[in-house]
């Protein structure tokens, strides 16, 4: 018999927060219902996918966590896979979410909650300044002395922006601005697709002393559709070089805003303090451009973006009450980046002191992940094509564990969409077959699941080498679209301020939750937040 799971209750995890203890509230449902309910600091981490998430996102074995679902059985499971995992204190939620919600515990839709919701925080208190979507238009047409910056990630700003925006991603803003528009009468106008990277995109400039007159374009991309204006797609104007002097001038300024924030300062000779400090998580990111860091960063460090960093900190900080340490190679954005932490709860540091020559490791770094359980049959593409083309109908059945999103995208012909959290469900609905193969992008997810199919099917089990992409790269057929779904695709909340197509109403509704935060806040009481 499996030793019984701990339980910790509400009252436990809100005074844990409100004492700022280290604690890891793990969602472990799919991302769209996680999106439909959950607490403020909730982190998702699909049950089908903690292989791969959670030593890179949790790197402290001995991290307090705890754990639920909302009825799907699915928690009890992931807790002992944690356990499994090396993880020493791992509790389950008592009640799960249905717990929370009965104990008064207050209850948040979306993601990125803490992020939003403190954005909403910063405008209510800073009143940064805005311009609605027809006062930007009348800018432009009028060509007034005005540009447009977009602080999303590039590839967001592809699929939709502003007419004559440029992409400058939110960290980087500080420090791009005054390349941009030279002139102090240059309007600046900063948009997101929302409102969260615009508020926090605008008043970075304002807190970092711009002379421009600076304003976030009002609720961004979303209300420009509302506004019945159009907008481009495929863009590809990006923010320029910035002068020695301008780089300066912004590092200073970003180092003053940092400060009033408390941000604290580290040495290269702390770090390895840090990581020896018992009971104490300490991430460390790179928050320059993905270019950047894998052109050369600091041996440790990983990539995070500021803007992003900032937008995601439940993604890349799952553990609240954690130490943050920010590296960059001018003072910037690591300094604009820690401002804002900070104002979040967090217990940041930026790193000074690193000389060109430290920034010495190249690429991107893969995830920590553990060996899978027991051997694992492979098969090569070639292998695998021959037993659909040869094999007697219905012997083979291949499972796709990618994203719903890659999935209808492009897959294997006669491959079936199956999300790892539901294997036993969709094996059931499933045509029996002799042999099962598994595959996913890399078969890096797949292979996890070869012994439990094993069990559950009785046949013979076997993972795709290289997975889709070696499918791909072979000149394999593909086939595209909803075709085969063994499971529903939960695994992707859709946003309402993503892609081209969303409804009115699904936009404007995400807009009237965004304007409700600011009390969701004040009824949580557990957020910690300070506006500067």
């Amino acid at each position: 018999m499996p030793q019984a799971l701990p339980y910790k209750t509400f009252n436990d995890v809100r005074q844990a927060l409100l004492d700022g203890q280290e604690i890891a509230l793990i969602d472990v449902r799919e991302e769209d219902p996680f999106a439909q309910s959950h607490p403020l600091f909730a982190a998702n981490f699909p049950a089908g996918r903690l292989e791969l998430d959670a030593w890179s996102r949790i790197p402290r074995l001995d991290t307090a966590l705890v754990v639920y679902d909302n009825g799907e059985g699915l928690a009890e499971a992931a807790a002992r896979t944690l356990k499994q995992l090396g993880y020493t204190d791992v509790a389950l939620l008592e009640g799960g979410l249905q717990g929370w919600r009965d104990a008064g515990g207050e209850l948040f839709r979306d993601v990125n909650v803490p992020s939003k919701a403190f954005g909403e925080l910063v405008e209510s208190q800073r009143h940064t300044p805005s311009l609605a979507a027809e006062e930007v238009l009348a800018l432009i047409e009028s060509q007034a002395d005005v540009v447009v910056l977009d602080a999303r990630r590039f590839d967001e700003y592809q699929t939709m922006s502003i007419p004559g925006g440029i992409s400058v991603p939110g960290a980087e803003l500080v420090l791009r601005a005054r390349a941009l528009a030279p002139s102090p009468a240059t309007r600046i106008i900063v948009n997101c697709a929302g409102r969260t990277r615009s508020i926090i995109g605008a008043q970075s400039l304002v807190n970092a002393g711009l002379p421009n007159p600076v304003s976030a374009l009002r609720n961004g991309t979303i209300g420009w559709k509302l506004a019945g204006q159009a907008l481009d797609h495929g863009a590809s104007r990006r923010f320029a070089e910035v002068t020695p002097e301008q780089r300066s001038e912004a590092a200073s300024q970003a180092r003053a805003v940092a400060d009033r924030a408390g941000v604290r300062r580290a040495q290269p000779g702390d770090l390895a303090r840090f990581a020896a400090e018992a009971g104490r998580t300490t991430y460390l990111y790179d928050v320059r451009t993905p270019e950047e860091f894998a052109a050369g960063h600091l041996p440790g460090f990983r990539s995070a973006p500021g803007g992003q960093l900032v937008q995601e900190t439940d993604v890349s900080a799952p553990v609240r009450g954690a130490r943050i340490v920010l590296a960059d190679d001018d003072g910037v954005r690591a300094g604009m980046t820690a401002s804002w932490l900070a104002q979040l709860g967090w217990d940041v540091w930026v790193l000074d002191g690193a000389a060109a020559r430290d920034f010495s490791e190249a690429g991107h770094p893969p995830a920590p992940v553990p060996e899978p359980e027991g051997p694992i049959a492979h098969a090569t593409p070639a292998e695998l094509a021959h037993w659909l083309r040869d094999d007697p109908t219905g012997q083979i059945a291949v499972l796709d564990l990618t994203t719903s999103a890659n999935y209808v995208k492009r897959h294997i012909p006669g491959a079936w969409f199956v999300l790892r959290s539901e294997l036993g469900q969709a094996v059931a609905r499933i045509p029996k077959a002799g042999r099962y193969v598994l595959t996913c992008g890399s078969s890096l997810l797949a292979r996890y699941a070869a012994a439990d199919l094993a069990r559950l099917s009785g046949a013979e089990v076997v993972v795709l080498a290289g997975g889709t992409l070696a499918w791909i790269e072979a000149g394999l057929p593909l086939e595209h679209g909803e075709t085969r779904l063994a499971s529903a695709r939960t695994d992707r909340y859709r946003r309402p301020y993503e892609g081209t197509d969303s409804p009115r109403e699904a936009m404007q509704g995400y807009l009237d939750w965004e304007f409700g935060l600011v009390e969701q806040l004040g009824r949580d009481g557990t957020h910690g937040f300070y506006v500067i």
